[in-house]
This record gives C-alpha cells, sequence and structure tokens, in this order.
C-alpha cells in the first residue's frame, strides 16, 4: 500500500461545518503497508524481493516507482486489473487530524492466487527467511498463508509473521508471530497488562497455533519473547515518540533479518527493538538505516545536539542527520524571554520535519536588531532554555543581523518562519527552494510577543506602582 501524508497549518474553522481548515504546505509518499516492511528490509542493507499482487492503477504505479528508487527487485510482484492498490492519506497540521482510506478488501481470485504461488515457490529457493506481512486486504486471505506456510516448512525456511485479525491458526507452523499487546489480546481473549498476562496469552498462541515462539510488542514497555519454557522482557529504546506510523514494520524487518543471520532470539528481539526507538523519533512512515541502526547498537544514542552549536557543527550535524534519512527543519529567532507563542510555533515547525535546528541571535545581534537593552538574559541563557523544549534538537549560535550564512551552511529539508511574513519575505527562503527544500510559515499565537510581556513587566514594577 502507499502511505500519503498532508500538511498544512489549521488557522480557523469552516464556516459551513465545525471541522477544520487545513492550508496545504506539501505532502510526500511513502511505502507504506507491507511495501514499508520491504522498504525497512532493503534500507538496512538486505537483498529483499516483495512477492504481493497489486493493481494496475496509478496507486500501484507510484507503488512500483517508489520500489525502484529504493532498489528492489519487482520481478516477483504482481498487477492485476481485478485488485485496486491501497492508498492512505493522513492530513497533519502538527498532529495528525484525520485520515483518508482508498481501498478494496477482498480475497484473490483463482488466477491471481495461481501466480502469486507460483511466484513465491520460485523466489523462496533463494530466501534465508520469509516475512508473511498480513495487513488484511485480502492477498494472505483463504488459505494462501497457508500454503505458503508449508512451502516454507518443506524447504525448511524460517517464516515470520506479522499477523492481522482474531484467528491465528491461518498461520498455523509459522516460526514465530509478532503480535502488539492489543492484537494479542483480541487474538487469545486473555488480559495483557502485566508481564505473567503477556507470557500466558503468548504461550497460549504457541499451543494452539505450533509456533516456536512468539514476539509480542508493547509501545512504550518494549518487547516480551516467548515460547513453551521461556521468556525475556526487554525494556524500549525510543527516546522520544514522534509518530509511530510503521513501527511495527519496522520491529518485523529488523528482527527476521537479525534472526536470519544470527539466529539468536534475544539477540534479534534487542535489535528490533533498538531499530523501532529509531523510528518513532521520526515523522511518517519511516525506517532505519544500516549505518543508524549499528551506531545506535555500538554506542546508544548520544545526545551530541544537546550543546550549543557554530555554524560549523550546525553544518556537520544537519549532515549527518540527513545521511541518516532524517528531515532536517532550521527556524531561528532571539527567544529573549520564551512564552506560549515561541512555544507553540517551535512545536508547529518540529511538526514539519525529523529533527528542528534553531538559529538563535548572539547578545550582540539582538544589541544591533533591538536596541542597547536587549537582551534580558544572554545567548547561553536562551541556548539553555530552547534546549529544555522537547521540539527543539540542536541550538546554532549566529552573530549576523540574519541567519542566511547559517541557512546557507545548513541547507535544511524544511526552513520555517512564524509571524506575518510571505515566502519571498523570509530570510534564506531563496537558498532552501533552490536546494529542494520547502518554505513552511508557522502561524502565530494572538496576544504573546516578547515585547508585550516586558511592557507587563515594566507595568507591574514596584517603582510604577508607587508613581501610581
Amino acid at each position: 500500500m502507499l502511505d500519503r501524508f498532508v500538511y498544512g497549518a489549521v488557522k480557523r474553522v469552516s464556516p459551513e461545518a465545525p471541522i477544520p481548515i487545513l492550508n496545504f504546505n506539501g505532502d510526500e509518499v511513502m511505502l507504506g503497508g507491507a511495501a514499508n516492511v520491504v522498504s525497512n528490509v532493503a534500507a538496512l542493507g538486505a537483498n529483499v524481493i516483495p512477492i504481493s499482487v497489486i493493481g494496475t492503477d496509478d496507486a500501484g504505479t507510484q507503488l512500483r516507482t517508489l520500489l525502484r528508487l529504493a532498489n528492489v527487485d519487482q520481478s516477483h510482484l504482481i498487477s492485476s486489473a481485478a485488485r485496486s492498490t491501497t492508498r492512505k492519506t493522513r492530513f497533519v497540521a502538527q498532529q495528525q487530524l484525520f485520515r483518508f482510506d482508498e481501498e478494496v478488501i477482498q480475497v484473490l481470485n483463482d488466477a491471481d492466487r495461481e501466480a502469486l504461488v507460483t511466484a513465491f515457490s520460485t523466489a523462496v529457493i533463494s530466501a534465508d527467511i520469509v516475512i508473511l506481512s498480513d495487513y488484511g486486504k485480502g492477498v494472505l486471505s483463504d488459505g494462501v498463508a497457508a500454503m505458503l506456510i508449508e512451502i516454507c516448512k518443506t524447504a525448511a525456511i524460517p517464516v515470520i509473521v506479522d499477523p492481522k485479525g482474531a484467528d491465528y491458526t491461518i498461520y498455523t507452523g509459522a516460526t514465530a508471530v509478532t503480535p502488539n499487546r492489543l492484537e494479542l489480546r483480541v487474538a487469545t481473549g486473555l488480559p495483557t497488562s502485566s508481564d505473567d498476562e503477556i507470557v500466558a496469552a503468548a504461550r497460549l498462541l504457541c499451543q494452539q497455533c505450533s509456533f516456536d515462539f512468539v514476539v509480542a510488542t508493547r509501545s512504550e514497555e518494549g518487547m516480551s519473547i516467548v515460547d513453551s519454557n521461556t521468556s525475556v522482557h526487554v525494556p524500549t529504546t525510543a527516546r522520544e515518540v514522534f509518530d509511530v506510523s510503521g513501527a511495527g514494520d519496522t520491529v518485523i524487518a529488523a528482527f527476521s533479518l537479525a534472526f536470519a543471520a544470527e539466529g539468536e532470539r534475544e539477540v534479534a528481539t534487542e535489535i528490533a527493538n533498538v531499530a523501532a526507538g529509531i523510528v518513532v523519533g521520526k515523522r511518517g512512515t519511516a525506517q532505519t538505516s544500516r549505518d543508524e541502526l549499528l551506531s545506535n547498537l555500538t554506542f546508544g544514542w548520544r545526545d551530541h545536539a544537546r550543546e550549543v552549536l557554530d555554524t560549523t557543527a550546525a553544518a556537520n550535524l544537519s549532515a549527518a542527520w540527513k545521511h541518516e534519512g532524517l528531515t532536517v527543519g532550521f527556524t531561528n529567532g532571539c527567544f529573549d524571554i520564551l512564552h506560549v507563542g515561541h512555544a507553540s510555533q517551535l512545536a508547529d515547525a518540529r511538526s514539519h520535519c525529523d529533527r528542528l535546528i534553531v538559529g538563535l541571535n548572539t547578545d550582540a545581534s539582538v544589541r544591533r536588531n533591538k536596541g542597547p537593552t536587549r537582551p534580558i538574559n544572554s545567548e547561553l541563557d536562551r541556548a539553555a532554555m530552547l534546549l529544555a523544549l522537547k521540539a527543539v534538537d540542536a541550538v546554532v549560535l549566529f552573530d549576523e543581523d540574519t541567519p542566511l550564512n547559517v541557512i546557507s551552511s545548513v541547507l535544511p529539508d524544511v526552513l520555517v518562519k512564524g509571524g506575518d511574513y510571505t515566502i519571498d519575505t523570509v530570510v534564506g527562503a531563496d537558498v532552501v527552494l533552490s536546494n529542494g527544500g520547502r518554505v513552511h510559515i508557522s502561524p502565530t499565537v494572538d496576544g504573546y510577543s516578547t515585547t508585550a510581556t516586558l511592557r507587563k513587566m515594566s507595568s507591574s514594577s514596584p517603582e510604577k506602582r508607587n508613581a501610581q
């Protein structure tokens, strides 16, 4: 399937109905569903062969284009006029507003089923492991999953299943399944709140469906790996949950590759857990690269941005983040006295990128721009306050009157400016746009400004009160 994300800003409510009006700022299309599993496997450096049946529609054509850009072999991917390609569109303004799905759920017809099984039988010969990613769209329904699992068992190839629905007997004989907490509860009818309850439910599945083991994903509590005799609980490594879209796809991709290479379930679970912790800190349906995963496994996540940077360090950090596949955003300001308006604008800026760099005027720059009585707080104090905000990933000081030099060095993917600006009046917009980036004008919060705050402070001072 395809995942489309439409980004914008909400500034008013429609007069036609009590619904927000989204002002369009841009969109992006990503591989979703089972195709995102394929994308994750490819990003981790493995050879992957997707086998499925998609439509001959525009979404199917776009899906093939994205797979080609990811250097994925499409020779076993079947296009059929009898099917439609699922496309899910999410509308986002700081947070997801709603989702619009285009899909038709149906089992395969006889011709498509035969073509799928034939393609699978041919491709599986060279496989070290097989992933069945079931999104409940009908491809693996009506006995198809059982047929594919039997082919794998005959060839002694492990099968890892990302399940869908309440009936896991359709996956009987698979090596393992990877349900989340809710899916595990629905499949077994048992509670899944505590460690012991997770273990009991997972063991019931192993008994009923002849699974070797179950890998249960538990959101912020990490993952549990359970077989008939043992259980291991692995805590999460996520440092910030920004978007959970596709996190389960990352889990099964990373786990399956590690299991195929290492054969140790616990090691594979730990690797998958780290991979999931990386992608939930990214925007949209994201992946993690082999280098990024290796870095996190070797050193852990180092908060290398949590210091005040110069232009060169900020440029290097931006380049490193981009190399990891992250979208880098940039905004700037004096941020002399932080208020709700600042926090709102920074949160909005962060919602349009994976990592946000804030350009901060030095004390000398503020004095030239605001006058000899400013800033109230020193540059290091202002930087420390910004770095304490969850929305801010790095702060870079600049001594010039404008951040143009910093923007030219950092080359952000998204340049964000708050206030009554237009794109042609934003400093650095031409630089960002000419490098394939985009500019976002962040909405302001009425009634909040540093100047207004200073006026309030002045009017409420003891000297003022005595004079009155």
